[in-house]
């Protein structure tokens, strides 16, 4: 084939293969590119005959899975239709100007903390950018920075699968919430000792729990768990209620739980190791210029700094 020939395939083949990747069905696949299933299976189809190689085995119980070449394929297949949006975006936009897509991954533990200042001061200072957020635990962010359902995210410093690059923002070492009225909220700090033979309200999604289990293994105790609940917020309501205290390194400016009860928050002594809250993005391809940007301005923020 010749530099200037056209290819044996489509964007349209192209963007159908990455959404029964990313989907695992080709019914799945279909709603998401708004398709028939049939139209998606023709285009596979035709894909791989072009291609000449086979791109993923086919199962009607179980969905479909790529062969080694089908992977390889997905991924340059997610580069073309990257630049290809690019592309698009480059001819709707001045001179200068941002325009194009970027999808943010947060913990979501993080989110109220990190989200609204990026969505609002980097949302005004560049309107035509399109801001897509998806909330993930780090396991679950797992693959979609180097699979491109991701441009740029933020975690804690712990590791996330692959080797994204990465910027520290701040860091924040944990503290423990009670009650009000438990008598050891009059004081400003709280050894682990004191807590240990007490109920735990534990906010249970990776990397939190292994986080607040180790600063007890660190001291050789283990903690006695009531509760294990998925967000900070329910930490905060039921310790509000009295029934356990909590660990959580996000500190939100309301001393009160989401039902009105007020709750302390008081420094652990001896200090523990601060946890790092960091913004990630893929090694390759190199980021786009507005995701650049975003991560430039997210580095600029005055973040929380410990107290």
């Amino acid at each position: 084939m010749h530099a200037f020939d056209s290819p044996p395939f489509t964007l349209r083949q192209l963007s159908f293969l990455v959404a029964a990747a990313d989907e695992g069905t080709v019914a799945a696949a279909a709603a998401r590119v708004h398709a028939s299933p049939s139209a998606v299976s023709e285009a596979l189809t035709e894909l791989e005959r072009s291609l000449g190689a086979r791109l993923m085995v086919r199962r009607r119980a179980r969905g479909l899975t790529l062969t080694s070449t089908g992977v390889e394929v997905v991924a340059r297949a997610r580069e073309l239709l990257t630049s290809a949006r690019e592309l698009e975006s480059s001819l709707h936009g001045a001179a200068g100007e941002l325009v194009g897509p970027i999808t943010i991954g947060c913990y979501p533990t993080l989110a109220p903390t990190v989200l609204p200042p990026i969505l609002q001061g980097f949302g005004s200072a560049h309107p035509r950018v399109e801001l897509e957020i998806v909330e993930a635990t780090h396991d679950r962010l797992q693959g979609r920075l180097e699979s491109g359902q991701v441009d740029v995210a933020f975690v804690y410093d712990t590791l996330v699968p692959g080797q994204p690059s990465r910027a520290r923002l701040f860091e924040l070492p944990a503290h423990a919430v009670l009650a009000a009225d438990d008598p050891l909220a009059a004081d400003e700090t709280v050894r682990l000792e004191q807590l240990v033979e007490r109920d735990l309200i534990l906010l249970d999604a990776p990397p939190s729990s292994e986080h607040t289990m180790s600063l007890f293994a660190a001291q050789g105790l283990v903690p006695r768990v009531r509760h294990r609940v998925q967000s900070y917020e329910a930490v905060r309501a039921l310790v509000g209620r009295g029934l356990g205290y909590g660990i959580l390194v996000q500190r939100p400016a309301n001393r009160a739980s989401y039902e009105g009860y007020p709750v302390a928050m008081l420094e652990i002594t001896p200090a523990v190791p601060p946890v790092g809250i960091d913004v990630i993005w893929p090694t390759a391809p190199a980021p786009t210029e507005r995701v650049q940007e975003l991560i430039r301005f997210a580095r600029s923020l005055p973040w929380p700094q410990p107290r």
